[in-house]
């Protein structure tokens, strides 16, 4: 990782963030659904916390700060991406084998991060820090610097806009018994 102008090797910020690197790594995956976008934004993050490391160390937690930073660079990217045109999605071959050794947990995976990357950046963001995280709606607001309602309003969009994605893929005649 490089280092911002003024940062020096083995500072307190490089050990901070050095240690919120893994969470922050799997965050940015499912919020931008590209592991090289992931590196590339949470690298960016590093530069952009580095550049007021007084900032980033003195706050009460620096995960939700980098976060914050991180969901911040994501929704400039995906600002600058809706314009070009997107490849559609590649469908999944259908009936796994009968061994599994971990694979329908990384399918489970793929498939979240196929989800989120549905979402606006600030609705998965609201997703990711509520749904998988667990903090509270509350909490998600704050960390992402928004009034509670609009966190609210974006969770509530998201998980509509999941339902709807879930129902479209679900083949005809899975629905459960007493469903519409």
């Amino acid at each position: 990782m490089s280092h911002a102008p003024g940062v020096s090797a083995g500072s307190p910020i490089d050990e901070v963030f050095c240690a919120l690197l893994p969470k922050l790594y799997r965050r940015a995956v499912m919020i931008t659904g590209g592991r090289q976008s992931a590196e590339d934004i949470v690298h960016e993050a590093y530069l952009k916390l580095a550049s007021r490391p007084q900032r980033f160390l003195a706050h009460p937690e620096p995960y939700a700060y980098a976060f914050t930073a991180l969901v911040s660079l994501a929704r400039d990217h995906h600002r600058r991406d809706r314009r070009q045109v997107l490849v559609e999605d590649v469908d999944w071959p259908s009936g796994a084998g009968a061994w599994d050794g971990g694979v329908a947990d990384r399918q489970a995976q793929l498939e979240t991060v196929r989800l989120l990357r549905r979402l606006t950046p600030r609705q998965a963001a609201v997703v990711v820090l509520v749904d998988l995280d667990g903090y509270t709606i509350d909490q998600a607001a704050a960390i992402l610097r928004v009034h509670r309602g609009t966190a609210a309003r974006h969770r509530d969009r998201a998980l509509e806009k999941l339902r709807e994605l879930v129902h479209a893929v679900q083949p005809a005649g899975t629905e459960k018994e007493g469903a519409p």
